[in-house]
């Protein structure tokens, strides 16, 4: 069988068996009580809610950063049930619904962050920062139903340029303005500019905050193209061991690495992404769930596989794939 072939029967078996990991995981998503435990990384994000709220959120923010969707919703829950009087603890949930980077967000998610930002909105943060930062993600959410995603995306980093504009000693506006940017750039632009100018601010905070995830994981994405992808590599070498119980951390690296070819250590990233999301899978859903990630990271495992000619490998990566039955 060629390398191509059997790329292709990967992802058509990737299309076959996806269903099964968002069916499951709806079933278990609300059971699993525990949040994620390990490093995430350290972020300094001050907020005007109780002490024990405030640690809370600031690991919540930092599990957000690595797109941690689903773990970062109930984080955040938590931090309104520790303080039920903090409106940046709704800020969050609606942030965690969004996914700027992905797909655009379902019907049921989309209800569910308008609804986090009335609740924000109806505790009435008690500074106008805060406020701010809630009508930037109240802008994405207004008339959804009525407004397509694009245009909400654009009102969403309209909202945090001004945000960016008005703090600018906030490295927290800084970070979430430079995604903004990145989330609403032309696939079809090739001067860059909005990754350019990400990639510019997120360097400027790097250097303040070196163990920063959101950092190092934009600047990843920012670089996520051939002809820039150079650049990201001293992120994509840092991101892992800044978060390394986020699965996402563990296999975004290998963006970079597979646009430099730099196979070995493309395996290696998702050969440990997949370790830790199968972990996860096992005690947040049970036996026999796939995690949409983790059929993620099994792509470009192949891919890396086929690269190096590691035929048997990428083969045996097909094989665990065609094991996996519908739920």
């Amino acid at each position: 069988m060629t390398r191509v072939s059997l790329r292709s029967m990967l992802l058509a078996s990737a299309v076959a068996v996806f269903a099964a990991p968002s069916v499951a995981f709806a079933q278990h998503e609300h059971e699993h009580a525990g949040l994620a435990e390990g490093k995430v990384g350290e972020i300094s994000f001050p907020i005007s809610c109780t002490p024990a709220a405030q640690q809370q959120f600031n690991r919540s923010v930092a599990i957000l950063h690595s797109f941690w969707y689903e773990e970062a919703v109930k984080s955040f829950t938590a931090v309104a049930e520790t303080d039920p009087n903090c409106a940046m603890a709704w800020w969050g949930v609606a942030m965690s619904v969004w996914y700027p980077l992905w797909y655009p967000p379902s019907e049921a998610s989309l209800k569910t962050g308008a609804s986090a930002v009335d609740k924000a909105q109806a505790l009435g943060a008690k500074t106008d920062r805060e406020r701010d930062y809630i009508a930037a993600i109240g802008a994405f959410f207004q008339d959804w139903d009525k407004r397509d995603h694009r245009t909400r995306s654009l009102a969403y980093e309209k909202a945090m340029d001004q945000v960016y504009e008005r703090y600018p000693d906030d490295n927290e506006a800084a970070v979430f303005y430079a995604l903004a940017l990145i989330a609403t750039a032309e696939p079809t632009d090739k001067t860059y500019v909005n990754v350019r100018k990400a990639d510019a601010i997120l360097e400027k905070v790097l250097a303040e905050e070196p163990d920063h995830p959101g950092v190092t994981h934009y600047i990843i994405h920012a670089n996520d193209y051939p002809a820039l992808a150079a650049h990201g590599l001293a992120a994509a070498r840092s991101y892992a061991k800044i978060a390394p119980a986020v699965p996402h951390a563990l296999h975004m690296p290998s963006h970079i690495f597979t646009r430099l070819g730099l196979w070995q250590e493309d395996v290696d990233s998702n050969l440990a992404s997949m370790k830790v999301g199968q972990d996860y899978a096992m005690k947040s859903f049970g036996p026999g769930v796939v995690w949409d990630q983790s059929l993620h990271a099994m792509d470009y495992l192949e891919y890396a596989y086929l690269q190096g000619a590691q035929d048997r490998d990428a083969k045996r990566v097909v094989d665990e794939l065609l094991a996996y039955r519908k739920a």
